[in-house]
């Protein structure tokens, strides 16, 4: 650790954020009007309504067009794995490439093969061909999530390994255990539930603009109607996935649950937090209070997060400095035991070098009794544990509060359609619009969350940040943070330029 640089480090982890942030600012857009499309071209097919084909092809182009941009900046988050982050692909590349290459090779692949016959098959295959082909390229879509978001759930919480001290790799033991991991499941279907909100609410927002304009009425209406089901149905998938996660959280990332919810003092039958301003002045350990403003709902936070009632519920102060009632180590013990995990892992190397079974015995045993702590041994101090509370707590609570916005949206516009009178509904529409750009903007909110919360873990409690990265100069990666900066930008500006004149054009363009 004495060899790391720092700045390389967080100029690394600042590239790796910019990366997933602008891939993610394409992947729900996909993943959600894939099924759209698929809704839309089952209904054409059952009804045989030719206005519905028109409404199917004109949505497809959209999906084109952001699935083409996404795919780009997908791959470049694959290539940073090994050129910013070697370390990290060193020891975990067994587990973590698995899924990955799953995903290329059958989700992705699936995708290919059917996409072409989704756009140029029209008037090539039959309807119900053509059909199966639409619903192939959606699927194929949320398969090829379920694969990544198995690898990133293994990173939350890393299970069905086992470590490998002759070669210091973590080395998979049991696939099933890695895709069937709780945070795997609970993190890919909260993510594709959101998801299919942001495509509801893109559909939402272009077919308001259309009505407020006085333009493509009936496809409008008729879009609106179907996305707004959608994205209702798709809410109550949410808020059983959403509170599955925090569940999941409260066992397995209890420190990120304590940081998003601003609890820094354990207790039984904690209170949810519903509003609060933070003290930026808290620190872990202190008198002062965590917030300077905030609404409290008594009980709920632990009632969601253990299931029942009477039971106590770890804060920061609780995991950073222990709790001897609740059986909770204090973080410097860990620390301790992490670093004379590394001292023995170190003597046992050494040993076998030089040919001493005897002494290599003694010092893998010894390792063996303090490995699960293995990557504390790399942290400074305790109150390293503790993820950035502020960005984490603000991050939580403005998801949340958009997506209660957004349920309220699907049923006014529901009730708007089954009264005839979306066109009179200016404010509604208006809304619609904005409604998609912050739904962009709670997708992201969630992804803070996820990734800011598990700070400073590369994975879970085995491997931090500053231990997983490549030993290249902080310029070499400054100079690929300006570029991919540039590129992601204009290719965003790409995306937008493209999709807006597509949306102008309209539907009698396809």
């Amino acid at each position: 650790m004495e060899g790391v640089d720092l700045g390389m480090v967080n100029w690394a982890r600042s590239q790796f954020a910019l990366t997933a942030m602008y891939h993610w600012l394409f992947v729900p857009l996909t993943l959600g009007l894939s099924l759209l499309c698929a809704f839309f071209e089952t209904i054409y097919v059952r009804t045989g309504n030719e206005q519905w084909k028109s409404i199917t092809r004109f949505w497809m182009t959209l999906f084109g067009i952001n699935f083409a941009i996404g795919v780009a900046t997908g791959i470049i988050l694959e290539f940073e794995f090994g050129t910013n982050w070697s370390n990290y692909s060193w020891m975990v590349g067994d587990i973590f490439g698995a899924p990955l290459a799953i995903e290329g090779i059958v989700a992705f692949f699936l995708e290919a093969t059917f996409f072409a016959v989704m756009f140029f098959g029209w008037d090539r295959v039959s309807r119900g061909f053509h059909l199966f082909s639409t619903w192939m390229v959606a699927i194929g879509s949320n398969l090829s999530a379920l694969w990544i978001l198995v690898a990133n759930g293994w990173m939350q919480h890393p299970t069905g390994m086992a470590f490998n001290p002759d070669t210091v790799r973590f080395e998979m033991q049991n696939f099933w255990d890695v895709l069937f991991s709780p945070v795997a499941i609970a993190k890919f279907t909260h993510t594709t539930s959101t998801s299919f909100v942001v495509g509801a609410l893109f559909v939402i927002a272009v077919s308001s603009w259309y009505l407020l304009r006085g333009r493509h009425q009936e496809m409008a209406r008729r879009s609106i109607i179907v996305a707004s089901a959608f994205g209702l149905l798709s809410s109550i998938y949410v808020a059983v996935t959403g509170d599955e996660s925090a569940f999941v959280n409260a066992s397995k990332q209890p420190m990120k649950l304590a940081a998003y919810e601003g609890l820094y003092k354990g207790q039984k039958d904690a209170p949810m937090t519903i509003f609060g301003v933070v003290n930026g002045d808290k620190k872990p350990g202190d008198k002062q209070s965590p917030f300077l403003v905030e609404i409290q709902a008594p009980g709920v936070l632990g009632l969601l997060s253990t299931r029942g009632f009477g039971n106590f519920l770890p804060g920061i102060d609780d995991l950073v400095y222990g709790n001897k009632e609740q059986n909770i180590m204090a973080a410097a013990d860990k620390i301790s035991r992490g670093r004379e995990a590394l001292r023995d892992l170190a003597a046992y190397k050494k040993a076998k070098k030089a040919g001493d079974a005897e002494a290599a015995r003694v010092s893998l045993a010894a390792f063996r009794n303090n490995e699960q702590f293995l990557g504390y041994g790399y942290l400074q101090k305790p109150e390293d544990l503790v993820p950035p509370v502020g960005l984490t707590f603000y991050s939580f609570h403005l998801m949340v509060a958009l997506f209660a916005l957004f349920v309220l949206l699907f049923v006014l516009f529901l009730v708007a359609a089954r009264n005839n009178t979306l066109d009179r509904k200016r404010g509604l529409l208006k809304a619609g619009i904005a409604s998609f750009f912050l739904a962009m903007i709670a997708s992201q909110a969630g992804w803070i969350v996820a990734e800011v919360g598990r700070q400073p873990w590369a994975i879970q409690d085995m491997l931090p940040v500053s231990a997983a990265t490549t030993n290249i100069g902080v310029g070499s990666v400054q100079a690929t943070f300006f570029l991919f900066l540039t590129v992601f930008t204009l290719l965003l500006f790409a995306e937008i330029k493209i999709m807006a004149r597509q949306i102008n054009i309209g539907p009698e363009g396809n």
